[in-house]
């Protein structure tokens, strides 16, 4: 049974959740965007709102689309 690491966990949510919420995007496009985010985070102290915050900054690493801008 493997087990997986807390963060290995949360990037892998964190990516479910945008690729749900953006069919539209190549999975590859949203793990690499998620990944970046961690990267960037991943030395944080409070790790409570670790999921959010690379939520929140994987979107904004994600291609800007004037179509998603409407939709909102």
């Amino acid at each position: 049974m493997i087990v997986e690491s807390e963060d290995a966990l949360t990037i892998r949510h964190v990516a479910e959740r945008l690729m749900n919420a953006h069919p539209e995007l190549e999975a590859s496009l949203v793990e690499s965007s998620v990944q970046t985010a961690y990267e960037e985070l991943r030395y944080a102290r409070v790790r409570t709102y670790l999921p959010v915050l690379m939520e929140r900054r994987a979107k904004d690493l994600l291609p800007y689309d004037e179509q998603r801008e409407r939709q909102a």
